[in-house]
């Protein structure tokens, strides 16, 4: 699923960041190992890229991060939400159904994120992901998560 069309004129200045927003929800959409060449459709060779478990540099630097977080997906699909669009920047709200080997003995994992883009030219040069690692992660281990979700409970 890409971000609506209809959120952007035709022919504005914000025209080339939905084109660049579409390519870059498809790739999310069909990533995995065997796919990670395409990451230089979409980004911008001085990539900066960063999510809550590490932060990188350079489009090599991206593709091996890709490639050691995608190594035991099983299956990673994103439904994207409506984009805010503010010249170059743009935030899409997301959730991310996974399934990995070694999360949830490999079950469906849901977590809601946002990802924060800078696109110049017809690519991403920068590319921040917010989400709760928790959810991700840290929930779904056995000690770990117990204690987490018992936080969480408590905390609120």
């Amino acid at each position: 699923m890409t971000p609506s069309d209809n959120v952007v004129e035709v022919g504005s200045k914000d025209r080339a960041m939905q084109i660049t927003l579409n390519a870059f929800c498809n790739l999310y959409n069909k990533l995995d190992k065997g796919h990670l060449y395409e990451l230089a459709a979409v980004y911008a060779e001085e990539i900066e890229f960063q999510d809550p478990f590490g932060q990188v540099v350079g489009l090599d630097a991206l593709t091996q991060y890709m490639a050691g977080a995608y190594q035991n997906v099983i299956r990673c699909q994103f439904r994207f939400g409506d984009p805010v669009l503010q010249h170059p920047r743009c935030c899409i709200p997301w959730v991310m159904e996974l399934n990995h080997k070694r999360i949830q003995r490999g079950q469906t994992v849901y977590v809601e994120g946002m990802s924060h883009l800078l696109i110049q030219n017809g690519k991403v040069h920068f590319h921040r992901d917010y989400f709760d690692a928790g959810e991700l992660l840290y929930e779904h281990l056995p000690l770990v998560g117990r204690a987490v979700r018992w936080v969480k409970r408590h905390a609120g």
